[in-house]
C-alpha cells in the first residue's frame, strides 16, 4: 500500500508541475458546460418564411401575423410571386415559401376545396422538414379558428411529455456533455502522461524500480478518479446554477457509474500507451476510438435509429452503458437496481481493460 501511495504522490506532483493541466481540468468543464448547451442545440428555431399572398384577405394577414409571432418561425418578407420567393430561398435569405392562392378565404367560406402550397429548402433535411411542419401547424390552427358552427369533437386529447415536460433540448444535451468531458479528460490524459514519460526517458526509472505491474497500472489510473470526480462535480453544479437542471435520481448512482467508467477509460488509455512509442501514435489511436465512442454510443443520436448491425456493435462500446445510466438517472430518476445490466457491463469492461493494462505493461524494453 505504501508503494501505491508513493506512486500516487509522484503522479500528482507531476500533474501539478505542469501548470497547464490543473487549469485545463477546471476551465475545460466550465467553458464546455457554459457554452455548449447554448450553441449545440438541435432544436430548429427562427426558420425564415417568405409569404406569397395572392389572397390579401384577413385570413392571410392573420397567418402572417402568427408566423411572425412564432418562436420557431420568422416572417422574412412577402413576395409578389413564387419566382421572387424562390430567389430568396436560393440566396439563403429564407427557408420556407408559403403561397396563398387568390380567393382562398372566399373559397373556404363557400366550402370549396382549395390547395395551399408550402415549399421548403431541404438541403438541411431536418430544418426543411421541421419548417414545413411549423407552417402547416399555423395554417391548420387558423383554419380550425374559422370552423365556427362545426359540431364539437367528442374526443379530446390530453398530452404529457414525460421526463422533459418543457421539451428543452438542453436537458438531453447536458448529461451528454458531462460524458464527453469524462471521455476526453480521463481518456487522453493518462495516455499522454505515460507516452510523455517514454519520450523524456523518466519511465526508465520506474522500469528499474521494484514496482509491480499492478502497482504501476493502479498508480496511473487512480489519480483520474479524483480528476474525473472533480470535473463531474463542476459540471453538475453548473447545470444546477445556470440551467436549473438537477438529477432526478441519486447522486450515488451517478458517481458509482462514473467511477466504473473512469476506470474503463483510463485503463484503456494505459493499454494504448503501452503499445505506443510517441505522442503522435497514441493521439491518433485515442482520437479514433473517441470518435467511435461519440458517434456510436447513443451520445448524439439514438442507438435505436442505427442499422441493426450497428446496434449490435454498440454492445461492445463501453460508453453506451454510461450514456444509458446518466440519462436514465438524470432525467428519469432510475436507480442502480433499475440498471443492473448497464452497471454489470461497465464493471465487466473495467475489470477487462484493467487486466489488459496490467499484463501489457512491460518493465524492460
Amino acid at each position: 500500500m505504501s508503494v501505491i501511495s508513493v506512486m500516487l504522490r509522484k503522479e500528482f506532483r507531476q500533474f501539478f508541475h505542469n501548470a497547464f493541466l490543473p487549469r485545463l481540468c477546471v476551465m475545460f468543464p466550465i467553458m464546455i458546460m457554459l457554452l455548449m448547451p447554448l450553441v449545440a442545440n438541435m432544436e430548429v428555431k427562427h426558420v425564415g418564411v417568405v409569404v406569397v399572398d395572392n389572397d390579401h384577405s384577413q385570413l392571410s394577414r392573420r397567418m402572417m401575423s402568427d408566423i411572425n409571432a412564432s418562436e420557431y418561425l420568422s416572417l422574412y418578407a412577402t413576395a409578389s410571386g413564387y419566382e421572387d420567393a424562390l430567389d430568396m430561398v436560393e440566396r439563403g435569405k429564407a427557408d420556407v415559401i408559403l403561397e396563398i392562392p387568390y380567393g382562398f378565404a372566399r373559397s373556404l367560406d363557400v366550402g370549396s376545396p382549395e390547395t395551399i402550397n408550402i415549399s421548403a429548402n431541404s438541403v438541411n433535411a431536418t430544418k426543411g422538414a421541421m419548417g414545413l411542419q411549423y407552417v402547416q401547424q399555423i395554417v391548420a390552427s387558423e383554419l380550425a379558428r374559422m370552423s365556427v358552427g362545426m359540431p364539437e369533437a367528442k374526443v379530446r386529447f390530453s398530452t404529457l411529455n414525460l421526463f422533459n415536460p418543457t421539451l428543452d433540448y438542453k436537458h438531453f444535451m447536458i448529461p451528454a456533455l458531462m460524458i464527453m468531458l469524462i471521455v476526453m479528460l480521463c481518456g487522453f490524459l493518462p495516455a499522454l502522461n505515460i507516452v510523455g514519460e517514454k519520450e523524456v526517458g523518466t519511465i526508465e526509472q520506474i522500469n528499474v524500480s521494484p514496482i509491480s505491474q499492478l502497482t504501476f497500472t493502479l498508480g496511473k489510473i487512480l489519480p483520474y478518479w479524483i480528476i474525473g470526480f472533480i470535473v463531474l462535480t463542476i459540471s453538475i453544479v453548473i447545470a444546477w446554477l445556470v440551467y436549473g437542471l438537477t438529477p432526478a435520481g441519486s447522486l450515488i448512482t451517478i458517481y458509482t457509474a462514473t467511477a466504473l467508467f473512469i476506470i474503463v477509460m483510463s485503463s484503456m488509455a494505459v493499454v494504448f500507451a503501452n503499445f505506443s512509442q510517441n505522442m503522435q501514435q497514441v493521439m491518433f489511436v485515442m482520437f479514433f476510438f473517441v470518435m467511435v465512442f461519440i458517434l456510436m454510443s447513443g451520445l448524439m443520436t439514438p442507438v435505436q435509429s442505427m442499422p441493426s448491425w450497428a446496434q449490435a456493435v454498440t454492445y461492445c462500446i463501453p460508453p453506451r452503458y454510461y450514456v444509458d445510466i446518466m440519462r436514465a438517472t438524470y432525467l428519469r430518476g432510475a436507480s442502480i437496481a433499475d440498471q443492473t445490466f448497464s452497471f454489470s457491463m461497465l464493471g465487466l469492461y473495467a475489470l477487462l481493460f484493467t487486466a489488459v493494462a496490467i499484463f501489457t505493461y512491460k518493465k524492460q524494453n
